[in-house]
């Protein structure tokens, strides 16, 4: 099984995440999980088949450590696709001038507008001495 394949599950992907801290029993890493020992076991299995963990006899105890440079491979391949994503071909201070001219834009189209409304709500003549008769 490969790298990629054993960080598939979430119970093993968790199991990586504890194993980074430092080692651990099959029983500490039980604990913290809602399935039994022995599922726990076969995911370390996963994990030791793809070169991910390593285990350690201490006396009776077998701990189980995360074995060096195990993310290596999946690193590699997250590098490899991030050299390959393109960076955008204009920078902020593109996206302010095209802000500015959206604005001036937006301001120049709302000008005619005014300026007819002005015209509109302009007092004519009319008004004009209609005002004056009524004030007289």
């Amino acid at each position: 099984m490969d790298e990629f394949e054993a960080i598939a599950d979430p119970v093993r992907r968790a199991l990586i995440e504890r194993l980074a801290r430092g080692p651990a029993r099959v029983v500490d890493l039980a604990a913290d999980h809602p399935i039994s020992r022995p599922a726990i076991s076969r995911h370390l299995r996963v994990l030791g088949e793809a070169g991910m963990t390593t285990v350690v006899d201490q006396g009776r105890e077998r701990h189980y450590e995360l074995a060096p440079g195990a993310l290596g491979p999946v690193r590699a391949w997250l590098d490899a696709v991030d050299s390959r994503v393109v960076e955008p071909r204009f920078d902020d201070r593109h996206l302010d001038a095209l802000d500015l001219e959206v604005r001036r834009t937006v301001r120049e189209r709302r000008q005619p507008e005014a300026d007819a409304e002005s015209l509109d709500s302009a007092p004519t003549l009319t008004d004009s001495i209609k005002r004056h008769e009524e004030t007289g």
